[in-house]
């Protein structure tokens, strides 16, 4: 197993698959889960020729369950020092969810002025802001993320199957087909993880500004996301952000849902593969 220990001593797990020589793709995964959940979009770009990197955020999967540090300063820097010790240059970075603030924030921080990064894939990320505020009258409640907070210290397990069953994956919809194998592998990625960085990393997730970041990222950015999204919905998220980007383009994907990647997988893998090559 491939791990990085970071500046303040956490031990990072990462998968480095394909030709050294082939341009890179990083993937960062949502929240609870791990880089797992990248399985078909890394095994397709393998077969496609290039080199795939998934990396565990810190308390989440193979990373150690530390205490602290579960920020999204800490996430950018962590993928930084996976970045760094691979030496990977020219990669397109790609975020889910969380794993779309982690890889802004890591574009914006650490990514540019290197030549690091060639391009940007945010798909059903949280961005700008998810909370609402003052500034952000859009966004979800507090009270929504003190009821994630809730049902996640009261009874972990019985949440992280109820939430893929649900919302995550619009399995609640009228006629849809629920996929047991999925919502097992949700849980089962979840349940890797420490329940102490899940807690913490819902105030990452949703109280985060990325404002800033957004704006100073001058690259080809593509953001995808399901206007069907019950997690993270669109208008609060993805059409605020594409006005915040320089080279951003927005698009949505009619009836998807939050976990598209899995659901739609045969839509959203080559639309990746195009703008990846473009």
């Amino acid at each position: 197993m491939a791990f990085v220990t970071t500046k303040d001593g956490v031990d990072i797990f990462f998968k480095d698959w394909g030709p050294k020589t082939a341009q890179p793709i990083v993937f960062h995964h949502g929240w609870p889960l791990c880089s797992d959940d990248w399985d078909n979009q890394m095994l397709f770009f393998l077969a496609s020729g290039y080199r795939v990197i998934g990396i565990d955020r810190r308390g989440h999967g193979r990373s150690a369950q530390v205490g602290d540090g579960h920020d999204m300063d800490h996430y950018a820097a962590d993928a930084a020092a996976v970045v760094e010790h691979l030496d990977l240059r020219d990669a397109v970075h790609i975020g889910h969810s969380t794993g779309g603030g982690e890889a802004t924030r890591y574009v914006a921080r650490h990514g540019q002025p290197q030549g690091r990064v060639a391009k940007l894939v945010l798909i059903g990320a949280v961005p700008p802001i998810m909370v609402k505020t003052a500034g952000n009258p859009g966004g979800l409640p507090i009270e929504v993320f003190d009821g994630l907070r809730k049902a996640l210290a009261d009874n972990r397990t019985q949440f992280y199957t109820e939430f893929p069953s649900g919302p995550f994956y619009s399995f609640n919809r009228p006629g849809a087909t629920l996929s047991q194998s999925v919502i097992q592998n949700w849980w089962r990625q979840g349940m890797m993880g420490g329940a102490k960085a899940h807690h913490d990393g819902i105030k990452a997730f949703s109280e985060t500004d990325f404002s800033d970041d957004l704006s100073k990222i001058d690259l080809p950015t593509l953001v995808m996301h399901g206007d069907d999204d019950q997690i993270v919905p669109i208008d609060a998220s993805a059409r605020l952000s594409v006005k915040l980007l320089k080279r951003g383009r927005l698009k949505v994907y009619e009836t998807f849902p939050h976990g598209m990647c899995t659901t739609h997988h045969e839509v959203i893998n080559p639309d990746l593969l195009a703008f990846v090559r473009a």
